[in-house]
């Protein structure tokens, strides 16, 4: 096994290996001591000679007030003492079986046993007294335990570390931050961060500032205190983190928001102390918390009770801290989130959190670059073009990308393959974005002309639309809760025209327009186009400022404080001509779809034969039926087929 695949060592606590030998100690006292677990019954000396004269019993120890008797192994079995035949465990009782108190007969006790003894009739009598080491134990037992629990709660209180004892009860105080240093295999680093150049060289610069402060405190520069990495899931903020503590060679404390959160109040704030304790005995260092929205979102918004609230605490003992260090300390702070918005202001003032990285979703470029490192571990076929991938992945984060080959992996090697090539990763991006093929669904004919025919709808209007996204394959095999569904390639943009959010609300309603031209009948296998095209409109209309009537007013909150608001940003009369506005936006394309399908009705009927005889088709298949599409872009390059 290679040094980087070391398997992790489990420690045993000592005291683990003391209760165990304790308990099997127990166990074997248990099963073949005689320290009085057999419970042997009381018998009166008259009882005791009848069987000592019928030869029943097999040993005795006396000593001067009592004896202990043991029957012969048959005399047990004997219906007669059927009393002693098991022990507490079920297993034949190997005695002692009966005790005699002997009061002032000793002497003619032993006398007696001395003729049974002569006679045949007693194997065995003595006067030596048996070990009482068992009995003794049992007796100290309990006092032992208490003693014990006592000593090792003793030792949990003096103990405990960084991360270590963090769900103990007297712990529970300590930061549960994992701490990375040069003892711990940390091999992501830069070269390991495709894409995200901009993110890369401002936290190459934090990086630069813990190897060498003196470079910018020497003409008195100041290090900051903190950068904050916000972006959407996925974009690698956490990866950017783990690169900095590849690069940095100094201590990385590494823990989320929500390990601050706890039901002990206090808990956060003291965790919060601990944590920035350790940094500082171990400066230079940079604490990384994830997730930091759990524990600074804006205080005094979501506390309607007016009690004591715990999060709250704990961000103040965050702010305290952060701006309580000195900067010759060497502490940087490190946090993530994709809740910016909602971030306290104290958090983000000039003093704790010096920077924000925008750690964007990746462009074309960088989307080919995080397609080479993840390709990096497949057997993939020798013509796999990550251009092309690139192209076919619009939207996706790292994550996504990442997600993408994994399942191009599954795919080729379910179908037996000896490498990944172009139509698994194909596959793999209709599966992820469309859901798993549902074949076997029971359709029926009239049900799967319908939705060939919205789904050629959506086909026709977005081929003939200028700024229509150019269409990749269309299909009527379910797919997770769909029952058709149009694959596109959208335009990269930076802004958006209001002709190309309507040209797309105009290609998203032509299913339903398509169903309405033919059938001259609607149906509810358009409601996630619905649902698309009023969130279109109503952005256009409430956040754009892309409507007329309205004007140039948006009722967007880019802090994030509006949704703690029970009111309105607007009066009930904007409101209603907000309505109006909205649904006119959308009658007005679905009115535009229709006219477009009426115009091309025959070709809209010849599409959907075709899709339904195929099920699935492609760009080449629209071309043959439309011909050259009227606005071809040429600087996209679109799926054909495989």
């Amino acid at each position: 096994m290679s040094k980087d695949n070391k398997p992790n060592k489990v420690k045993i606590s000592p005291w683990l290996i003391y209760g165990g030998i304790l308990l099997l100690f127990l166990a074997i006292n248990l099963l073949f001591g005689n320290s009085g677990w057999s419970d042997p019954k009381p018998i009166s000396l008259s009882k005791f000679y009848s069987y000592l004269d019928k030869g029943e019993v097999g040993r005795v120890i006396y000593d001067k007030t009592q004896a202990k008797v043991f029957l012969k192994p048959d005399a047990v079995k004997d219906n007669a003492h059927k009393d002693v035949r098991e022990d507490v465990f079920g297993k034949p009782n190997k005695g002692p079986h009966y005790t005699v108190i002997l009061g002032d007969k000793n002497e003619l006790f032993v006398d007696k046993l001395y003729q049974a003894n002569k006679d045949g009739k007693l194997n065995d009598y003595s006067a030596e007294q048996e070990s009482q080491w068992g009995e003794l134990f049992l007796t100290l037992l309990p006092v032992l335990i208490i003693v014990a629990l006592w000593i090792f709660m003793m030792r949990r209180m003096a103990g405990g570390g960084a991360g270590g004892g963090g769900g103990q009860i007297f712990n529970i105080g300590k930061s549960k931050a994992r701490l990375f240093d040069e003892k711990n295999d940390i091999k992501v680093t830069f070269k390991d961060v495709a894409g995200l150049e901009g993110a890369k060289e401002e936290i190459q610069e934090i990086v630069e500032f813990l190897k060498n402060p003196e470079k910018y405190t020497s003409i008195g520069g100041k290090i900051p205190k903190g950068a904050l990495l916000v972006g959407p899931p996925g974009t690698g903020k956490t990866l950017l983190a783990k690169a900095v503590a590849g690069e940095a060679k100094v201590p990385f404390f590494s823990l989320s928001g929500s390990d601050f959160v706890e039901m002990f109040v206090g808990v956060g704030a003291s965790r919060v102390r601990d944590l920035f304790k350790q940094a500082k005995e171990k400066s230079p260092a940079i604490i990384f918390i994830d997730e930091i929205d759990a524990v600074g979102r804006a205080r005094g918004k979501n506390n309607f009770s007016g009690s004591n609230d715990e999060r709250e605490n704990t961000l103040n003992q965050l702010l305290t801290e952060m701006d309580g260090f000195g900067t010759n300390t060497n502490v940087i702070v490190l946090a993530a989130t994709n809740r910016a918005d909602v971030l306290d202001k104290a958090l983000m003032r000039a003093g704790r959190f010096d920077r924000q990285i925008y750690v964007d979703l990746p462009d074309i470029r960088e989307r080919k670059e995080i397609f080479e490192v993840h390709l990096k571990p497949l057997k993939k076929s020798e013509d796999l073009d990550t251009d092309f991938l690139a192209k076919q992945t619009p939207g996706f984060s790292g994550a996504d990308i990442a997600n993408v080959c994994n399942e191009a992996a599954l795919i080729a090697a379910r179908k037996d393959k000896k490498s990944v090539d172009r139509q698994d990763f194909l596959d793999a991006v209709d599966r992820i974005v469309g859901g798993l093929e549902k074949k076997n669904k029971i359709v029926s004919p009239e049900e799967k002309k319908a939705i060939a025919i919205h789904e050629a709808g959506h086909a026709t209007v977005s081929w003939i639309l200028e700024h229509a996204a150019p269409l990749v394959k269309v299909t009527i095999v379910p797919r997770g809760q769909s029952l058709g569904a149009a694959w596109y390639l959208p335009e990269e943009r930076l802004i958006v025209r209001p002709e190309q959010m309507l040209d797309e609300m105009c290609a998203t309603m032509g299913g339903r327009a398509a169903e309405k031209v033919v059938f001259d009948k609607i149906s509810t296998g358009a409601l996630s186009d619905l649902e698309k095209v009023t969130r279109q409109a109503r952005a256009m209309v409430t956040i754009f400022g892309l409507n007329e009537k309205l004007g140039n007013i948006t009722y967007y909150d880019s802090t994030g404080q509006a949704e703690y608001s029970f009111s309105k940003p607007y009066s009930e009369e904007t409101a209603k001509l907000i309505d109006e506005e909205i649904s006119k936006l959308i009658e007005e394309q679905y009115q535009r779809a229709i006219a477009i399908l009426n115009e091309n009705k025959d070709k809209l009927n010849r599409l959907a034969d075709i899709l339904i005889e195929k099920e699935v088709i492609f760009k080449d298949d629209l071309e043959d039926i439309f011909g050259k599409r009227p606005h071809e872009r040429t600087d996209t390059e679109v799926v054909t087929e495989a």
